[in-house]
């Protein structure tokens, strides 16, 4: 799925599903629905949803592969990122307002094929590519806006091998790299300012 303009619609849904979801669990307002259904909501999607609190990371949590619907998965990811991410504590109702949603609806991965390490840095596509890291049985994922954060390919692997519980730059010639692109929706950052 790719973003572009007859999609905006959607991104709205998704977007207001999350938010109104966390809303709901924490007794501020009622469980969304929307206006209209689109076909998209219904069918299988594999999502992550993230959540900043005043522009640092509070919660990413997502599927890798298509389980529920669209609507379902967004629901469940957005509720998993306020509440249960091991890397924060719960969302408060009273940060909420000064939380930013955004939802990444991925591609299904596929298989990067390579010869050495070196290849497979070259086939990386900074900003585009999102990674998935697997060597016995552990696994680390970067969405592509971590690009945003390491924007170097060797660096980029790197931590994605951190990542998945090995060392930093840890690398086997096994290693399974699958890639992914994402299409994604983001809320404006919100206007309130925190509390001093």
């Amino acid at each position: 799925m790719k973003a572009n303009a007859s999609n905006s619609e959607l991104g709205d849904i998704l977007l207001a599903r999350a938010r109104a979801s966390v809303g709901a669990q924490l007794g501020i307002g009622d469980t969304w629905e929307p206006t209209r259904l689109l076909p998209a909501l219904s069918e299988p999607a594999a999502t992550f949803v993230t959540i900043e609190l005043d522009g640092h990371l509070h919660g990413c949590i997502g599927t890798l592969a298509p389980r529920r619907t669209l609507a379902e998965d967004v629901e469940h990811n957005a509720l998993a990122a306020a509440f249960n991410d091991p890397r924060s504590r719960a969302l408060l109702a009273s940060e909420l307002p000064r939380a930013r949603f955004s939802v990444a609806v991925l591609d299904a991965p596929t298989l990067l094929p390579f010869r050495d390490r070196d290849h497979a840095l070259a086939q990386l596509r900074p900003g585009v590519d999102g990674l998935i890291f697997t060597w016995r049985g552990r696994r680390g994922v970067f969405l592509p806006q971590v690009w945003d954060v390491l924007p170097e390919p060797e660096d980029f692997l790197a931590e994605l091998a951190r990542k998945a519980g090995h060392e930093r730059g840890f690398w086997h010639p096994e290693v399974v790299l699958e890639r992914f692109c994402v299409t994604k929706y983001a809320e404006a950052r919100p206007r309130a300012k925190a509390p001093r």
